[in-house]
């Protein structure tokens, strides 16, 4: 009895969030985010990246309990040992368990990809939604300095800040912020030049409503979905930027765990030591991957046709 009270519940509640007839603003915003976790889990691809960013999560939160050693704690007397059942992804060349170097690295790709996010997120809005909303000198000045920055490489733009303002996990962190904002930027633009002249937002200026109350009221929920979109997709490029930053010494330092660094310290003994590389390699292809096919999938879960 017990068991079909719980079926009835759950069948319930699930028809609750299927039906468009609206009874409440709670039940409209529940109703959206489900029907969209619905087709996201509809996609088997997108459905595989985020359950390998789940993954990557958890393993971050939990890395004191899946490591099997100190990834800091140096052996010279188990240097570059192949992987075994005590030194599962083998050793590095001061005798670090590269496993749990890997775990641990888990951490830092993750800190460098969300400190990024939460940085060029409000930056990249509020210059695009600014600038597509007052128009007229401030828009062509903020888009051409948005230009700009799109004229170079990310990459490129990031080596040229991270060696400008010297190495460190920090300034890598602002020296990638500097190079993802632009794109954010031009999306929250567009999108805010679709609603600028509409009647809703011509009835808030009306009624006098600042600048700072139309954006948060009426462009955020406009562009809000677009940008998560662009902003997931843009983590494999940061995470890639990172790697590429602290494969050259400009990133995360020595002995921080990262993916990128470890695969550079691996490179003198690429022969003789191939797991050194290999295993970060992996790992940063398979993040990078999952982020591309979860905002893939959140592409088509976030459209309003699919609501």
């Amino acid at each position: 009895m017990t068991i079909e009270t719980t079926s009835a519940q759950k069948q319930s509640l699930h028809q609750w969030l299927l039906d468009d007839d609206f009874k409440s603003k709670k039940q409209a915003i529940l109703h959206r985010w489900y029907v969209g976790l619905l087709v996201l889990l509809e996609n088997p691809v997108a459905a595989i990246g985020l359950l390998i960013v789940i993954a990557l999560l958890l393993i971050a939160a939990f890395a004191p309990l899946l490591a099997t050693h100190n990834p800091y704690l140096q052996d010279l007397s188990t240097t570059l040992l192949p992987p075994s059942s005590e030194y599962w992804l083998g050793t590095d060349e001061l005798g670090r368990d590269v496993y749990s170097r890997l775990i641990y690295g888990a951490r830092t790709t993750l800190y460098i990809t969300v400190l990024v996010t939460v940085i060029v997120a409000p930056v990249g809005f509020l210059i695009g939604a600014i600038s597509g909303y007052v128009g007229g000198v401030l828009d062509v000045v903020l888009m051409r300095l948005t230009d700009i920055f799109l004229a170079f490489p990310p990459l490129v733009l990031a080596l040229a800040f991270s060696a400008s303002l010297g190495p460190g996990l920090e300034n890598a962190v602002f020296a990638i912020a500097l190079t993802v904002w632009p794109p954010i930027a031009r999306l929250a633009r567009a999108e805010t030049l679709t609603v600028r002249n509409a009647d809703y937002v011509a009835a808030a200026e009306l009624q006098g409503a600042s600048l700072p109350r139309i954006l948060r009221r009426h462009l955020v929920p406009v562009c809000l979905p677009s940008i998560i979109v662009r902003l997931t997709l843009n983590m494999s490029s940061v995470i890639l930027t990172a790697a590429g930053l602290g494969f050259l010494g400009l990133g995360a330092q020595p002995p921080i765990a990262e993916w990128g660094s470890m695969a550079a310290a691996g490179r003198q003994y690429l022969l003789d030591a191939w797991w050194m590389t290999t295993f970060p390699g992996i790992a940063i292809l398979l993040v990078s991957l999952a982020f591309n096919l979860l905002g893939d999938g959140l592409r088509d879960a976030l459209d309003p046709r699919n609501g």
